[in-house]
């Protein structure tokens, strides 16, 4: 009696904490309490709370196994009130029991039916509560998922707000840098070139012409692209006249095109003029007067700029130029490559050393498509 009265309070203490445990502590209670004839007692009523722990805080193996062990425990209390009725003499009690052995037939299945459905209660009731606790936390862990998830998008609007600030900075700083350096260097050797003209008022005129005509569209260039969220777009035929102001500034050009010129899309046509002025920029400022710059596109499928000069071997920002973005205060020639590689193209640069000279090759490759008609 007293293994049975200790046994269950165990079972009741583990019923938490280590339901697994608590089940089987049950199981020996009941076996010694069959094999030694102790008949049932009224503490053992607590075994329910064991039904409701096992399905509660258990493991899903530990719910199966209660559930089974529910019905086999009904059985083999049957059993043992059919081998051996002195085990728990219930007729003797009379009043609403009598009745409900005669409706049923035996005493013995009226006995197992109350214990089945003493423990099948509390067992259904654990159940509930063990996918209500569950419902409720995958309710919180939804909620603070969905925090978790407006917290890294609004962390990634803002990364890539801040990317696309620092792209428009630097694309503001390529497009000022192209526009200026160009127009600076073509009226840097206008004005060069002036103080060796002979007494010719005609030609200081036109010097000083050509001069305010790159001042003034540079200065319409930078207000276009301070104000405008689109760098200006040339018009046909305005790489030509990038050719023509270089050669007006003094230093010879060679133009040469191979193939059939054709008309560029918007985009295409202002990727060509830029790296165009860009390449014809750099020959000014780092190439021989005395020596002509030369000037090559081929049209097939592809456009390609080649530009070619003498290296001015007392210019030190010469010397190291062997890549791209690899010169001092590389800005052009990265502002190059990254404006024909934002349309499919390419860069190439060369510094050739020969015996009496060198020679520098700036050369670019630009997808060409079809103007949309």
């Amino acid at each position: 009696m007293l293994t049975v009265i200790v046994g269950t309070a165990a079972a009741v203490a583990f019923s938490r904490r280590a339901p697994g445990v608590a089940l089987m502590v049950v199981w020996a209670v009941y076996v010694v309490q069959l094999l030694g004839g102790t008949p049932p007692m009224l503490v053992q009523v607590a075994i329910a709370y064991v039904a409701f722990g096992t399905t509660r805080w258990g493991s899903t193996a530990t719910v199966w196994l209660s559930g089974l062990s529910i019905p086999a425990a009904g059985l083999v209390v049957y059993l043992a009130l059919v081998v051996d009725q002195s085990f728990f003499d219930v007729p003797t009690y009379g009043g609403p029991l009598d009745l409900a052995f005669r409706l049923v037939g035996t005493w013995q299945a009226v006995t197992v039916l109350f214990a089945t459905l003493l423990l099948a209660g509390p067992w259904l009731l654990g159940l509930v509560a063990r996918y209500d606790a569950r419902a409720r936390q995958s309710r919180v862990s939804q909620v603070a998922a969905e925090q978790d998830a407006a917290t890294a998008h609004r962390e990634a609007t803002q990364a890539l707000e801040i990317a696309r600030l620092r792209d428009e900075q630097a694309q503001l700083a390529r497009d000022v840098h192209d526009v200026v350096g160009h127009s600076l260097a073509v009226i840097l050797a206008q004005a060069e070139s002036a103080q060796f003209l002979p007494d010719d008022p005609e030609g200081l005129k036109k010097t000083m012409r050509t001069i305010a005509s790159s001042a003034r569209t540079s200065l319409q260039d930078v207000r276009h692209v301070l104000t405008s969220t689109q760098e200006p777009v040339p018009h046909p035929g305005e790489m030509e006249e990038l050719v023509e102001n270089v050669r007006s500034s003094g230093h010879d050009v060679d133009l040469v095109d191979v193939g059939t010129p054709r008309p560029l899309p918007p985009e295409l046509d202002a990727v060509a003029y830029r790296v165009l002025q860009e390449m014809l920029t750099n020959a000014i400022r780092h190439g021989r007067r005395d020596e002509p710059i030369s000037v090559e596109r081929q049209w097939h499928d592809e456009l390609r700029l080649e530009v070619r000069n003498a290296v001015d071997e007392t210019d030190d920002e010469t010397a190291p130029m062997t890549a791209v973005g690899t010169a001092h205060g590389g800005r052009g020639l990265d502002g190059m490559g990254r404006r024909l590689a934002s349309v499919g193209g390419r860069l190439h640069v060369q510094r050739r050393d020969e015996d009496a000279s060198a020679t520098f090759t700036a050369t670019a490759w630009i997808p060409l498509r079809a103007v949309q008609a």
